[in-house]
């Protein structure tokens, strides 16, 4: 058994073992390497997502404490113009005493005697103060009783500059197929231009120089590269649509009225404020399909009514 080992050691074999047995160990070195790298990398990747969640965290806190002092400061407001007496907080008085100028210690001199004329009695300075009180009390109370902006006033159909109006000429939009451009005087200086989805409803040859009535203080609004100035106003189903006719005799101009809402138009209806979209559902035609608005009629003062030629029990837009 030594002879044999002695002789294996002492053949060719033996460097070549001694090179495989390097490069095991080598490999073992280089692996154990790869290893740390690894642990290294997992290591600095956990560290900045930290970071970056830490960053996220703290842009969203500062916005959120952002928005909750300006939803603070709101409310403040609304409750000191509401009358409501409002505690003030710590940061209220420290700004308040920061920004208030403080004032000089007042010079002692001894008072000059007065005159007993001049001498005025508590009871007498009442009196003078009560007339004041009062006069700033009905100067409140006149700031109160202002009427509310007009955008802030009650949503009806008073609001909605309704007038009659004459088609002087009507034309095909020349980009458009199913739009009609009108000329339309509404008793105004100048003619208005109208773009009108009406081409599958109405012939042009009744379009010509035909009274309706116009919804006349809508924004302009281009349409196909026309800006349109007012709405003809028009009984309306996704079948059928007619133009509502004004009273025999309204002259261009003249504006349709409804007993029971008082009041004049804005000049300019906000489309923030959908006036016009919370009016809308309540116009319809009557059984006789006479156009009204909550029962109350489209009137011409001293002329009549608007109508639809048939169309009844049906919405108006």
């Amino acid at each position: 058994m030594f002879l044999a080992r002695s002789f294996f050691r002492m053949s060719g074999h033996t460097p070549s073992l001694m090179r495989l047995e390097q490069r095991a160990t080598e490999a073992d070195q280089i692996i154990e390497y790869l290893k740390q790298q690894v642990q290294l990398l997992k290591e600095k990747a956990m560290v900045q997502a930290t970071v970056r969640e830490e960053k996220k965290l703290m842009v969203e806190n500062a916005k959120l404490k952002k928005e909750i002092e300006e939803l603070k400061r709101q409310l403040l407001e609304k409750e000191r113009r509401r009358g409501v007496a409002v505690p003030m907080t710590s940061e209220d008085s420290i700004v308040q005493c920061a920004t208030k100028p403080s004032a000089p210690e007042p010079t002692v001199k001894p008072a000059p005697a007065a005159p007993a004329s001049t001498v005025k009695s508590p009871a007498a300075s009442s009196t003078e103060a009560k007339p004041k009180a009062k006069a700033e009390k009905k100067g409140e109370k006149q700031v109160k009783k202002a009427p509310p902006p007009q955008e802030d006033a009650k949503v009806d159909v008073s609001r909605l500059d309704l007038r009659v109006g004459r088609i002087v000429e009507a034309r095909k939009h020349p980009d458009a197929d199913t739009l009609y451009v009108e000329e339309v005087d509404v008793g105004e200086a100048a003619l208005r231009t109208v773009v009108s989805g009406l081409v599958k409803h109405v012939p042009l040859e009744q379009m010509q120089n035909r009274m309706a009535v116009f919804l006349c203080n809508l924004r302009p609004v281009k349409m196909r590269g026309i800006v349109s100035q007012a709405m003809v106003m028009c009984a309306s189903t996704p079948d059928k649509v007619e133009i509502l006719d004004p009273p025999s005799g309204a002259q261009p101009g003249e504006r349709v009225t409804f007993q029971g809402f008082p009041g004049e138009p804005d000049k300019d209806l906000n489309p923030k404020k959908k006036v016009w979209e919370q009016v809308q559902p309540d116009l319809r035609t009557d059984n006789q399909g006479v156009a009204n608005y909550k029962g109350s009629a489209f009137e011409v003062a001293g002329k009549g009514v608007c109508k639809a030629q048939t169309m009844s029990n049906t919405g108006i837009r």
